[in-house]
């Protein structure tokens, strides 16, 4: 009887501790294996003997089951909140009745830290990966040999999906999947190629907006388009908004077109080629990009690049409190605007008052006459606030916009 005892217990440590490597494991970035051991345990938590450890049910992390193992097996690529909400409905899709695929695994940017002596947090996919019980990979760089050997041996995707992966894919990897990489593009490709596409396409005044689902090449967003879908816009939407919205309804056209990439239906050679003479870059914004030129943008520019920059890196404003000109300029932070005259609506002036109405906002009035009004600002290590609240505690001093460096202009 002791010896039943034993070999019981025995069992469930076993299994507590390969349940203890695995959730250890979940986020190992794979260019951190440097000991044996090391890379013992990583195969325990990614590699193919991730199947040998059942529990009287299911598999250990694993959404692989012997009865639907004829399934093409799709792996996901993502990082974000939005992309987070894309694999959790790939993944309901894959599990209703006749559903050809199954997500076998999913590779996220590293855990990092948000603070610089907090704890290390896992990307929002990695958080949702991890609810889902599916295998998670972390590598540093997607060019990592560690991690595409592991695909290339134990996951062997047929098709894989980006959503806001981040980071660059090496032909290596685009050479594993047999029916190649699919992605999603928050742009009408291609026009914005590249890491901001939703901020530039609402800088620029674009409306229709849209989404584009391509199969991934070595050249950033220049594959061919698999389905392309046009979204008219209010002229308020701002990216925080917008964001979100295109990836799902991307993430719905990705699903109607699976099962004909999945049949050899849709292939990389039969999918629409991008115009290349149409190509606009959504280069990578910088935070310097922020500051309102009042001065010299129209209030529709500036309302523009209020949208697109909602949500980084944000846009502001230098105003100068009272009439003295020695008194520190505060930089104030505009979250909310709308346009309420066009050029030449408006007298030139430098001076910003609210409107006539009781909700109107603090109106700007540009360098072509044209009037922005602010409607929720910032100031400086202030809450945001309404544009009335903001006045309330001037106190009646006057308020101007300024110019904190006039070679910037020229």
């Amino acid at each position: 009887m002791k010896s039943i005892h034993i070999m019981i217990l025995v069992a469930v440590t076993t299994v507590r501790m390969y349940r203890k490597a695995l959730c250890t494991h979940a986020f190992i970035s794979s260019s951190s294996i440097t000991t044996k051991s090391q890379r013992s345990a990583y195969k325990v938590a990614f590699g193919s003997g991730l199947s040998k450890y059942r529990t009287s049910s299911s598999y250990l992390y694993s959404t692989v089951s012997d009865s639907n193992e004829e399934k093409a097996r799709i792996l996901f690529l993502g990082t974000p909140d939005v992309a987070a909400t894309c694999l959790q409905k790939i993944v309901e899709e894959s599990k209703k009745d006749g559903s050809p695929f199954d997500v076998v695994g999913v590779v996220t940017q590293p855990p990092k830290r948000r603070k610089r002596r907090g704890k290390e947090v896992p990307s929002p996919v990695g958080i949702a990966a991890e609810e889902l019980n599916i295998p998670v990979l972390c590598p540093e760089k997607a060019k990592d040999p560690d991690f595409l050997t592991d695909l290339e041996e134990n996951f062997k995707p047929d098709l894989c999906i980006t959503a806001a992966y981040g980071q660059y894919l090496p032909k290596r990897f685009l050479a594993v999947p047999k029916f190649g990489t699919l992605n999603i593009h928050p742009s009408l490709l291609p026009r914005w190629r590249g890491a901001s596409p939703v901020q530039r396409s609402l800088e620029a005044g674009d409306n229709p907006v849209g989404v584009t689902v391509l199969f991934t090449v070595s050249k950033m967003d220049a594959g061919p388009i698999v389905r392309q879908k046009t979204e008219n816009i209010d002229e308020n939407d701002d990216a925080t908004k917008l964001l979100p919205f295109l990836f799902d309804v991307g993430t719905e056209s990705l699903l109607d077109v699976i099962p004909d990439v999945l049949s050899g239906k849709v292939t990389m050679d039969n999918a629409l080629k991008q115009d290349e003479e149409l190509v606009a870059d959504a280069n990578m914004i910088d935070s310097s990009e922020g500051e309102l030129r009042v001065c010299k943008d129209s209030a529709r520019a500036c309302h523009n690049k209020i949208r697109g920059f909602s949500m980084w890196p944000g846009t502001f404003l230098y105003f100068r409190i009272g009439d003295d000109e020695d008194y520190e300029p505060m930089k104030v932070k505009v979250i909310e605007s709308k346009v309420v005259g066009e050029a030449g609506s408006a007298d030139v002036t430098d001076d910003i008052e609210l409107g006539p109405n009781k909700k109107d906002g603090l109106r700007v009035v540009c360098g072509d006459g044209s009037v922005l009004e602010l409607l929720k600002v910032q100031p400086a290590t202030r809450k945001a606030m309404d544009a009335k609240s903001f006045v309330n505690g001037l106190r009646g001093e006057r308020l101007r916009w300024i110019k904190m460096d006039e070679e910037s202009d020229e």
